[in-house]
């Protein structure tokens, strides 16, 4: 027995040189996996640059520290703190966190999480069963070294708590550009096929979702709850003798509304009824309209003081009918390239949102237009173009710009972007062979997560809708309905957030 006290640390040592050694030459290996998988932890996603680099080094140190016999207690002590560390994370993992992501290497990867708890536990006894063996009969040392292994127990496990808890408020509120990404949020539910790839989300309500087409502006597209075929109504306006070049569709409610601002006229009719008629003609002109009410239009104009991008209100029953509100864009380059964005409006919250295209930046009003900034995740909060006047005075861009948003949802108290950049520790495969949504709150500065959406038959999005039910996209020829896992209702289907008339 007293044979195997002693003898019981150096096998320990032994033991723990055989796993760090195997595990930090596994993360050496496959590391920029290991990296990916640690960035999409729920507890280390902000240090995952830091982190990876940090935990093979320490593994490789204490390998070296139990090699050599005088340094062995400092290397078991080292054992026992990453230990503890894995073991709180573990825990953590289980008991606060609403997915299981593994950044383990090799065989430890085999493990489900409830094992690899059991094996971090004996770990950590062994540890601590090695440290007592060697301090046992040193009565000078002995309770010192009692309470620094207490220490280091306690140390380690707080550190962990500390890093989520700040990992946490950097993923959401001051983001460096790490996504996390939600595990498997959609499961792919049905596919109709589209004549052609000009289709476009025209707005939704209980029962259809409804598409336009940029090739037959006329035709009202949709689909009911089954999604097992589409229907077209071919809209007649009571004025056809314009000169359209930009005729949209959007649905709210039971309405439908058919507009060009270039005219600028607004014609609204019923889903059931093909006629149209004109409700809005020659009020202001436009290039962006998103619908708040039957009688009212956020607008984005061109104004022709400035010849700069502004936003205002267009309101049938007011007078005057429409307001400007030239503050709300802001200028950084030229006004027009630097705050180009796309404008929606959610049905539920009545919120406009202004998502700017080209910079880490947009905009939620309430239907009155007051605002309110947030940023998104990336670090381009100035626009990356170059625009130049010709000869003609018409303004062209210099070069092809650093997009940062492309399409936009929205649905309640959450905003889906599709971003055009990679974040940090993220497979450029996988960002290629997909289109990354990220999404965001309305009601407060929180980014929630993002997730990907595959290429269908090699083409990506090019546009998603969310509903309370269903999330739909269109690539190509194919409109795709996606159902939500159980586990991921919550982050598209969170309610209506508080009206911004309140706050």
């Amino acid at each position: 027995m007293r044979k195997l006290v002693e003898q019981l640390p150096t096998l320990t040592a032994y033991f723990f040189v055989l796993l760090f050694m195997y595990a930090s030459v596994s993360k050496i290996l496959d590391f920029e996996n290991y990296q990916v998988q640690i960035a999409q932890s729920p507890i280390l996603t902000a240090y995952a640059g830091v982190l990876s680099y940090a935990v093979i080094s320490i593994e490789l140190l204490i390998v070296i520290l139990l090699l050599i016999p005088r340094l062995r207690p400092a290397g078991l002590f080292f054992s026992l703190g990453i230990m503890t560390s894995f073991t709180a994370y573990i825990y953590m993992i289980l008991h606060y966190s609403e997915s299981v992501p593994c950044s383990c290497g090799g065989i430890l990867e085999k493990m489900d999480w409830d094992e690899h708890l059991f094996f971090n536990l004996v770990c950590v006894l062994l540890a601590v069963i090695a440290l007592i063996c060697i301090y046992h009969n040193q009565q000078k040392n002995r309770y010192k070294a009692y309470i620094i292994l207490c220490a280091t127990i306690l140390t380690s496990s707080f550190v962990v708590i500390l890093l989520y808890i700040s990992s946490e408020y950097t993923i959401k509120k001051e983001n460096n550009f790490t996504r996390r990404f939600l595990i498997h949020p959609l499961i792919e539910d049905k596919v109709l096929k589209l004549d052609n790839e000009h289709y476009y989300f025209a707005g939704n309500n209980t029962l259809n979702v409804f598409l336009g087409n940029k090739s037959t502006p006329l035709a009202l597209t949709s689909t009911d709850n089954l999604f097992n075929a589409l229907q077209t109504m071919h809209i007649y306006p009571d004025q056809t003798d314009h000169t359209y070049t930009n005729l949209q569709l959007r649905v709210k409610d039971s309405d439908y509304y058919l507009y060009d601002g270039s005219v600028p006229v607004i014609y609204k009719g019923k889903l059931t009824e093909p006629a149209a008629r004109t409700i809005s003609y020659n009020e202001v002109y436009f290039n962006q309209l998103a619908v708040i009410d039957s009688s009212t239009f956020a607008v984005r104009i061109r104004s022709s003081k400035t010849g700069e991008y502004e936003l205002g209100l267009l309101s049938l029953n007011s007078h005057p009918k429409f307001t400007l509100h030239d503050q709300l864009l802001e200028k950084q380059i030229d006004g027009i390239f630097d705050a180009d964005g796309q404008l929606v409006t959610d049905l539920k919250s009545q919120r406009i949102t202004y998502m700017y295209a080209y910079r880490n930046q947009f905009l939620v009003m309430n239907d009155q237009l007051r605002l309110k900034k947030f940023k998104t995740i990336d670090t381009i909060s100035r626009a990356q173009v170059e625009p130049v006047t010709l000869a003609d005075g018409s303004t062209k861009l210099k070069s092809r710009p650093q997009k940062v948003n492309a399409a936009l949802a929205a649905n309640g108290p959450f905003l889906f972007n599709q971003s055009h950049l990679m974040g940090k520790h993220e497979s450029k495969d996988r960002w290629k062979s997909s289109t990354i949504v990220d999404i965001y709150r309305t009601d407060k500065q929180e980014y929630t997560g993002s997730f990907y959406l595959d290429r269908i038959d090699n083409k990506p999005v090019s546009q998603i809708m969310v509903t309370d039910q269903y999330l739909y996209a269109i690539a190509g020829r194919k409109l795709i309905r996606y159902r939500y896992r159980t586990s991921n209702v919550k982050y598209f289907t969170a309610g209506e957030a508080e009206n911004l008339n309140k706050e």
